[in-house]
């Protein structure tokens, strides 16, 4: 039974321990970049200077490299070919703003090389972003309508579906993101951006980072398990 003395124990099961996950994944990338944003790289080489040699490496031009503002609001556009660094990376030379500028630099070489998870990834946003919009409406509608029986369902269960489409988009994302960091370091390891015992910092980096789309993944997997908990129970019971 999902409710219990007005507990909802779904969400305590399955989605709690999730959440929390993320909670302490966030925490833990702003730790760890906090760390390795104090121990600076020996060649002197900023953020930027680093995700352009990294795009050089790889053969890839015509990609410009900007600052934005913020605390690890780092990305990449695809749409205007531009990687965006933020203030703590952009001109830094610390590990950890290196490994993240080289992350970035990797998205930038994934789309120049046509890397398969990254254009299923563009290819899917859309869909997601509008299965998000419709996902809990129709499932409110569906519940409003109830005494319409099987419409009801029906709506209930195509809402699940559009709630769905985020648990893909993660899914996709995870190679996407794995990619990109394993690119930024095997690009510094052979372009000697950084020494043996400063790679460390940049890949603690980046392992934490990785982590906050694991934790996003579990999430949106629990999230998703406890609407078809609490659905597909609702309905069962109606149908008895």
């Amino acid at each position: 039974m999902p409710y219990y003395y007005g507990f909802d124990w779904t969400y305590i099961v399955l989605v709690l321990p999730c959440v929390i996950l993320s909670l302490w994944a966030s925490a833990n990338v702003n730790s760890t970049f906090k760390r390795y944003s104090q121990q600076y790289s020996r060649r002197g080489l900023t953020g930027a200077q680093a995700a352009a040699q990294v795009l050089s490496a790889n053969g890839v031009s015509g990609v410009r490299i900007e600052r934005i503002s913020g605390s690890l609001t780092d990305h990449f556009d695809p749409r205007t070919n531009v990687i965006r660094l933020s203030d703590d990376v952009y001109g830094s030379t610390s590990t950890a703003a290196i490994g993240v500028a080289c992350h970035e630099a990797g998205h930038a070489v994934q789309y120049a090389q046509d890397y398969t998870p990254i254009r299923i990834r563009a290819a899917v946003i859309p869909a997601t972003n509008l299965g998000s919009k419709l996902a809990m409406p129709l499932i409110l509608i569906g519940l409003l309508i109830s005494s319409f029986g099987d419409l009801s369902y029906a709506l209930v269960y195509l809402g699940i579906a559009c709630f769905g489409l985020s648990l893909v988009f993660q899914l996709v994302t995870l190679p996407v993101e794995f990619n990109a960091s394993h690119r930024a370091l095997v690009a510094i390891e052979q372009t000697g951006l950084l020494t043996e015992d400063e790679q460390a910092g940049a890949k603690k980096t980046l392992q934490a980072a990785a982590l906050t789309y694991v934790a996003a993944t579990a999430t949106a997997l629990a999230q998703l398990l406890r609407l078809i908990v609490l659905f597909g129970n609702r309905g069962s019971r109606r149908r008895d």
